[in-house]
C-alpha cells in the first residue's frame, strides 16, 4: 500500500514537472544531453548501397541461372521476407549487400555451388517520422535526406499560437531503449542551441496549453528511468 502510494505521488509529480508554465524551459527531460545519439540502426542513406532495409520495401533478389530462386520480394511489417528454400528471413536493417552476403552464404552452403546473387532495393518505403503537440498539423511526414528539428516542424505548419516552443521533445530508441531530450527552439533560431538532427522513426512532441494531454501521454508510454536516467 505504502509502496504504490510512493509511486502515485511520484508519477503525480512527473506530470506536474511535465505541464509547468507556458512558455519555458523545465519538464523532467533533460535539454540537449551530450549523448542523445542517432538511434539504433538508423544512418541516414548517404548511398543505396548504405541504405538500410525498412518494413514494406520490395526487394529484387537475382540468383544467377535460377530463376526460381529469383524475383521480387516485399517486406513485411516485422521486417522479414520469405524466400524459397531458405523460408523466412529477417532482413530489416540489413543493407542490400549484406543481405546479398547472407544469401551467397545461405544458398552456397546447402544447396547450390558458389551461387552468385545480387540484391536492390526496387521501392523504398520512406522513413517517417511524428510530429505532434501544438503545431499546425500534427501527423506523420516522410524523412527524405538530412533534416532537422527545426525544418521537422516547419513541415508540420510550425507551431501555434498556445504552443511552448521552449519545450520540445524528442523521443527515439537509443541501445535498445526508449530515450528523451528536450529542446528550445528559441534557442535554436538564435544560434544559441545546435538544431538537432531528426531520424526515422523519431517521435517530436511540442508543449503548449492545447496539447498537455498528448505531452502526458507520450511520457507516460515511457519508463521512467529513460526519461531520468536514459540520456
Amino acid at each position: 500500500m505504502f509502496k504504490a502510494q510512493l509511486f502515485g505521488g511520484f508519477l503525480l509529480t512527473l506530470l506536474v514537472l511535465v505541464s509547468g508554465c507556458a512558455n519555458t524551459r523545465g519538464g523532467p527531460i533533460a535539454y540537449a544531453p551530450v549523448n542523445f545519439n542517432a538511434p539504433d540502426s538508423a544512418e541516414l542513406p548517404l548511398a543505396i548501397q548504405q541504405y538500410r532495409i525498412n518494413p514494406l520495401d520490395t526487394l529484387s533478389i537475382t540468383v544467377f541461372q535460377m530463376p526460381n530462386l529469383s524475383g521480387d520480394y516485399q517486406v513485411d511489417l516485422s521486417g522479414s521476407i520469405d524466400l524459397p528454400l531458405i523460408g523466412t528471413l529477417t532482413v530489416r536493417d540489413k543493407t542490400v549487400e549484406e543481405l546479398a552476403a547472407q544469401l551467397r552464404t545461405t544458398y552456397g552452403a546447402k544447396y547450390l555451388n558458389n551461387p552468385q546473387v545480387q540484391v536492390a532495393a526496387k521501392a523504398v518505403n520512406p522513413q517517417t517520422i511524428t510530429v505532434d503537440g501544438s503545431v499546425g498539423k500534427p501527423g506523420i511526414y516522410p524523412v527524405r535526406g538530412k533534416m532537422t528539428l527545426m525544418q521537422a516542424v516547419a513541415m508540420a505548419s510550425g507551431t501555434t499560437e498556445l504552443a511552448n516552443p521552449r519545450r520540445v521533445a524528442i523521443f527515439r530508441e537509443i541501445n535498445g531503449k526508449r530515450q528523451a531530450a528536450a529542446f528550445d527552439l528559441e534557442s535554436i533560431r538564435k544560434a544559441q542551441m545546435e538544431d538537432p538532427v531528426v531520424y526515422g522513426n523519431d517521435i517530436i512532441v511540442v508543449d503548449g496549453s492545447d496539447s498537455r494531454s498528448s505531452f502526458r501521454d507520450v511520457i507516460r508510454s515511457m519508463p521512467l528511468l529513460s526519461i531520468f536516467m536514459g540520456l
